[in-house]
């Protein structure tokens, strides 16, 4: 579904002339391409499910998030501005992202499901977060509240 949602994104961008979008779409969809390729020798021939796409694009987020620090250290604003436009895109593949109310609820949630009682159950903690809110949820920033929570 998102492959395809990336396919006809990328037609309407090149009908709608959107230099932006369709270079951007591109990007992903070659980044796609790479996994998909990547993943053959383990037994994936159909490419990759669509929780490493969601995980892949977060990574893209991610990279340009940086990018725009780096280009705002450097003077750069034109670059930081296409970064951001890009992230724009981007995020448009993803489910909403959850807010900071939302993730401090959820790590209760899973801190009492997994019985964790200190740190050293920040792995578990961390894993049942990932695999209830993969996609709309920043690990970083849920890594944090984690971490707080459990007094670390």
């Amino acid at each position: 579904m998102l492959r395809q949602q990336l396919n006809d994104a990328l037609k309407a961008a090149m009908l709608g002339k959107d230099a932006r979008t369709v270079s951007t779409v591109r990007l992903i969809l070659a980044a796609l391409k790479d996994r998909d390729i990547a993943a053959r020798p383990k037994g994936v021939a159909d490419g990759i499910g669509e929780d490493e796409i969601r995980q892949m694009l977060q990574s893209m987020i991610k990279q340009r998030r940086e990018s725009i620090t780096m280009y705002e250290q450097g003077g750069r604003p034109e670059l930081a501005k296409q970064e951001a436009e890009e992230i724009a895109i981007i995020e448009r593949f993803l489910p909403r992202q959850m807010d900071e109310a939302e993730i401090a609820a959820a790590v209760k949630a899973a801190i009492a499901a997994t019985g964790a009682g200190g740190i050293k159950d920040m792995g578990k903690v961390m894993a049942a977060l990932k695999e209830g809110h993969a996609g709309s949820m920043d690990f970083a920033k849920a890594g944090a509240v984690v971490k707080k929570e459990l007094g670390g």
